[in-house]
Formats: structure tokens, sequence, C-alpha cells
């Protein structure tokens, strides 16, 4: 029997284009080094530091897929700011032979504006905020909106693209956040995942790609600086804040 999944099996920069690699975003290491990226059936991460180009990249995958740019379903149909590049037209993508039923790009930056979108689609449909449980998701806190959001609109058979989902969501729904995602996996969802968080990085199995100064690699959990430093933080942590404040005050 042929596996459904990955739905995106891999991605690269298309060869027959002529690119700019001085030029936004193609001169972000990670993107310059993006012969071909292979993603892993259920979970895929993107970590790295801040500019590393991991919104960059995951943006350009959920627009070259048909998102919206802000968010939301396939089906979304909004603009608050026309600020995502280009890159999505340089990417060739490989799909399964089988397309998912669902799927849906998250970012936490424009949530906000999604949000609000879609709370216009149910009230101009005359329908009582049932999509998302008793509440519309202005209605809830950010956190509660965000888990919302996975509980009522992420459906098996589906493919998810998450950017920093961790935002709005404090350890304990971190937690429950990644039940819900492992619950998905196991029917026949994808996952590819943008963060910071290593909570969310512990997810077993999943295919973890760093970002950062040297291009884009394949890394362990283990190897994340999102594991390590906050290992030595909680390990130790008046140690470390020792050791910040007195380098803080050498700079001064």
């Amino acid at each position: 029997m042929l596996s459904i999944k990955p739905y995106l099996r891999s991605l690269k920069l298309n060869p027959e284009m002529a690119i700019d690699y001085d030029a936004y975003p193609f001169s972000i290491p990670a993107v310059r080094d993006l012969e071909q990226i292979e993603f892993h059936p259920e979970v895929t991460f993107l970590v790295g530091e801040n500019g590393a180009g991991k919104s960059t990249l995951l943006e350009a995958m959920a627009i070259a897929w048909g998102f919206n740019a802000e968010g939301g379903t396939r089906n979304a149909r909004f603009s608050t700011a026309d600020a995502h590049s280009e890159l999505h037209s340089y990417l060739r993508t490989v799909k399964s032979f089988k397309r998912p039923r669902n799927g849906y790009f998250l970012r936490a930056e424009s949530f906000f504006n999604l949000a609000t979108y879609e709370e216009e689609l149910e009230e101009g449909a005359g329908r009582a905020h049932h999509s998302y449980g008793s509440k519309g998701l202005h209605r809830q806190s950010h956190g509660e909106s965000f888990l919302a959001l996975l509980q009522n609109k992420f459906q098996p058979d589906g493919f998810y693209m998450l950017d920093e989902p961790e935002a709005a969501l404090s350890p304990n729904r971190q937690l429950t956040a990644l039940a819900i995602i492992h619950k998905l996996a196991q029917d026949r969802c994808q996952f590819i995942i943008a963060t910071h968080s290593p909570i969310l990085l512990a997810y077993p199995h999943a295919r973890i790609y760093l970002l950062d100064q040297s291009g884009l690699s394949e890394t362990r959990y283990e190897d994340t600086e999102h594991y390590t430093t906050t290992r030595h933080f909680l390990n130790n942590p008046a140690a470390m804040l020792e050791r910040l404040f007195a380098e803080e005050n050498e700079d001064d």
C-alpha cells in the first residue's frame, strides 16, 4: 500500500530561474543554501535565531502550497499588509499523489487579523461562532483562541503549517498543543512548524532543520541551542544569571 504522506515531500529552488543571491531573501544564508529540503511524513521543524529566515521560508512554502500569506485555509481571501517576499515563485515542490482534505497556515504575527477575518465570515453567514467552540476567537484570550483553532479547525487528513505557535501558549498549553499535534499526526496529518519552543521541539522522531549563518542543515533535538540553553538555565539558573549580568556590566 502506498503511503499518502508526506503531502509535501520536498522542495528546492527552481534551477531554471535566474536568482540574484545578493538580493533579499536570497541573501539569507539558509535560503541561499536551499538546494533541497526533505520533509518528515508527520512533523518537520524549522529552528534558528531571529532573522535566520524561518518565517520567510515557511511563508514562501505556504504561499506556494496555495495558502493566504497572512494565514488561514486555502480559501482565505484577505490582506492587511503586502509584506511577503517573492520567494514562493522560485520554489519547486514535490507533492504526494494524494491531496490532503484539510489544511491551515497559522502564523502568530498576523493571527489577530486572521481572527477578525474569520469572525466576519462567521457573522456574515449567520453562525454563532460554532467553528471555534462556544465563543468567537476575539472573545477568548490569545492562548485560548490558539487552542480553539487547533481543537476545532484542524481535522484528520490535513496539511498544517505553523509559524511560532508557542507565542501565545503557556508551557502547559504547549504540552496540550503537542498532544493535539500527535493525535492528528496519527490521523494522516503532516505538520511543518517554525518554532523557538524546546517543548514543541521535543516531539519524538520529528525532522529538525537548523537555519543559521552557515546555511540550512538537519540537526538533532539535543544539539539545538533551544534545548542546550534551556537545559543549562534550568539546571542552575542562579549561576547562569550571575554570568549573564556580569557580562552585561563588562559591556557597560
